[in-house]
């Protein structure tokens, strides 16, 4: 008899996404997300389980293996065991709960799928990469590891790690089905994973991946404390926390790893209503208009720190750049909405890089933990880095 789990899986198009997809999304490959092994990559490989881009279904598009899926698809298993594999996320994470699509494998998805959290350290992730090595670019297609192979991987013990999403049933991959949303129990969202076991049973696709929760990295290692970090950024434990507009681009996507690929992977606005018919400017050059568009960050730092240098992208918005940035913090404890100037107004050009630092803050009082970014009078970027150091 299956012994299944009794949580049954959310469905996204009749309710509203759970609340855990506000936190940070740790295992798609543009948050540094990777798979470091897998039993079988036949039909699709694993790693296309955790791209960043919605799945597609291309009808007339086959392989020398079979049907092109956009995900991971295994054999139809004719040995004895179930199809898993494991992923690295961005960094160590609190998970609060998981996204499982199934879009498009309709006849051929996972009929259960169960996760689990542990910890490789760097010797066992080199050895299990220099045995079995990952190819980049969909290289593994048409590919299933051996019983040896299998066998010293076993050896890790990844099915003794803790159970986030006990064995559960998934549906078919239609629009009305294809997204199951998991929350991981209380008692294991205090659990700090970098790595996850995705187990199949017994075989078949999933389309995409999604892992949230509170990034965790121990802030008093002596790297974070002899040098400047990316405080806002997503993998070291900042956050997005609320914004005014997001009509083209969530502003989570501004502290994201690496450079946006384009307009989408960035912060958007739709264009303000309340524009002037025509625009003035001040002496500075700066656009006089009444509105304005803002976005909120969580530092990583748990005890607030002192900013030194701010990167505002622009990369890819040409025609719909801002006119203007100002920056704002807040320290941990303070009241709602008790905010201080860091950086008054100054003008933005289009895609490049605007480095601000020194004589163009004002006089940091007091140690940031919040940060809130005001763009005026709308429009778009694609990255922000805010450097800084801890407060000791």
């Amino acid at each position: 008899m299956e012994n299944l789990s009794n949580n049954t899986p959310r469905q996204s198009q009749e309710l509203a996404a759970p609340t855990f997809t506000e936190l940070s999304e740790v295992a798609s490959i543009g948050n540094n997300g990777s798979i470091l092994f897998a039993t079988d990559d036949w039909f699709a490989p694993a790693e296309w389980m955790l791209k960043d881009s919605e799945p597609v279904f291309l009808a007339d598009r086959y392989t020398a293996f079979g049907k092109w899926m956009d995900g991971w698809e295994t054999r139809r298993k004719r040995t004895p065991g179930h199809d898993w594999c494991l992923v690295e996320l961005g960094a160590p994470t609190q998970i609060a709960g998981f996204m499982v699509d199934t879009a498009f494998f309709t006849g051929n998805y996972a009929p259960r799928v169960s996760i689990q959290g542990g910890t490789l350290d760097a010797t066992m992730k080199r050895m299990l990469l220099t045995s079995i090595p990952r190819q980049a670019d969909g290289g593994n297609i048409g590919t299933g590891r051996t019983m040896e192979e299998l066998g010293m991987v076993e050896l890790i013990g990844t099915n003794r790690w803790d159970v986030l999403v006990p064995r559960s049933q998934l549906n078919p991959g239609y629009e009305q089905t294809r997204r199951h949303y998991f929350t991981v129990s209380k008692g294991k969202q205090s659990l700090a994973v970098s790595h996850l076991r995705v187990n199949m049973y017994p075989d078949g696709g999933i389309a995409r991946l999604r892992v949230y929760g509170t990034i965790r990295l121990n802030m008093h290692d002596s790297l974070f404390l002899k040098k400047s970090i990316d405080m806002v950024a997503m993998l070291s434990g900042g956050r997005c926390t609320g914004f005014s507009n997001a009509h083209y681009g969530h502003p989570r996507n501004l502290i994201k790893p690496g450079t946006a690929v384009n307009m989408g992977d960035g912060w958007e606005t739709a264009r303000r209503l309340d524009r002037p018919p025509v625009l003035q400017v001040n002496e500075a050059g700066i656009l006089q208009v009444p509105g304005c568009e803002w976005a909120t960050f969580k530092l990583g730092a748990p005890e607030g720190c002192w900013i030194e240098r701010v990167c505002i992208d622009t990369a890819h918005f040409k025609g719909n750049f801002p006119d203007n940035v100002q920056v704002e913090y807040a320290c941990k404890g303070e009241a709602a909405n008790v905010w201080s100037l860091l950086m008054e107004k100054k003008k933005l050009g289009p895609d490049r890089m605007h480095v601000f630092e020194g004589k163009e803050f004002l006089p940091q009082e007091k140690p940031a933990s919040l940060v809130r970014i005001t763009i005026a009078p709308d429009g778009g970027l694609a990255r922000v880095r805010m450097f800084g150091t801890l407060t000791k």
